[in-house]
């Protein structure tokens, strides 16, 4: 690691919270291991836009530091696109690719389960999401994760888009990643040797 701060900003997925199991994990195994990280995981906005510029403030209140994003699900398609506007590496567990093809199957109301709250998923949520697609990436800054049980996502659509990257494939598992704790020291390797 160089001598600038590091900080990893951990994105949870649709309808989650920095209180999922990979979000309190990863934040254990930091500061266990890695006292000198400072961790981020916010509770994310129901809105995509609201979501991004949330995300963005956070990185942008240290501008000067290293920047790292892990992104589960629909993070991990957020943090695909933080990774290219900033230009950092990246670790993405079973990524949604095109989330917002998925979403016609959420219109309408949706309650997350971790806080209780009410709103509403729209077709300008669908047209939001899409904005922030990326459709080349920099297959340096990726290290990508899937497991082919995940029933909630298409594994092969992120082996797809992501091939040329360093990919993980597991069999088996689910969209929650199983054995998620034993996978950290492999992705705090790729963050400390790659940049």
């Amino acid at each position: 690691m160089n001598n600038k701060h590091m900080n990893i900003l951990y994105i949870h997925g649709f309808n989650s919270s920095p209180l999922s199991l990979k979000a309190e994990l990863t934040r254990q195994y930091l500061q266990q291991n890695y006292t000198e990280v400072t961790f981020h995981c916010p509770q994310l906005k129901s809105s995509p836009n609201e979501a991004i510029k949330q995300l963005e403030n956070i990185i942008l209140s240290k501008p000067k530091q290293e920047w790292y994003f892990i992104g589960s699900s629909l993070g991990g398609y957020f943090a695909s696109y933080l990774a290219e506007k900033y230009h950092s590496n990246v670790v993405l567990i079973n990524p949604a690719i095109k989330p917002f093809e998925l979403f016609i199957d959420y219109l309408g109301q949706q309650i997350n389960p971790y806080t209780e709250e009410v709103y509403q998923v729209t077709k300008s949520t669908m047209h939001d999401l899409k904005g922030y697609f990326c459709e080349k990436i920099t297959k340096k800054y990726y290290m990508v994760m899937v497991q082919t049980g995940d029933e909630v996502l298409d594994y092969q659509q992120a082996v797809d888009k992501y091939h040329d990257c360093q990919l993980i494939v597991q069999q088996g598992g689910d969209h929650s990643f199983i054995n998620y704790a034993e996978i950290l020291p492999t992705i705090m390797k790729f963050f400390i040797h790659e940049k």
